[in-house]
């Protein structure tokens, strides 16, 4: 098994009402359930199949995923803070798997 590995690039502090860039990437191979082993059998379905930041205990972005996303699912996205607060990011995978990650953000 492949080590699942998240990770996120989010600025340490922003100013308040500032747009920022939230960039996000998870290493995972998305095994779709579509191809066979050498021998023929298939593979079993193993992809995240669901993505959410929270900010402050809130759904701020969140994505349903299916077979089709490729391996290391990759997410950019926007936010605007006006307090400081933790970021929460969530990656759900088939069979019950989460990996999560939390960022602190500072808002001047």
């Amino acid at each position: 098994m492949a080590i699942v590995t998240p990770r996120v690039q989010v600025p340490a502090s922003v100013t308040r009402n500032e747009l920022f860039l939230v960039k996000t990437l998870i290493s995972h191979r998305m095994e779709t359930g579509l191809r066979q082993d050498a021998q023929g059998k298939v593979i079993p379905r193993q992809i995240i199949n669901r993505f959410l930041c929270r900010f402050n205990g809130v759904d701020v972005f969140k994505v349903d995923l299916h077979e089709a996303v490729a391996a290391n699912p990759f997410f950019e996205f926007s936010l605007r803070a006006t307090e400081s607060g933790t970021l929460d990011f969530v990656w759900e995978e088939d069979g019950g798997a989460i990996y999560t990650l939390s960022h602190h953000l500072t808002v001047n």
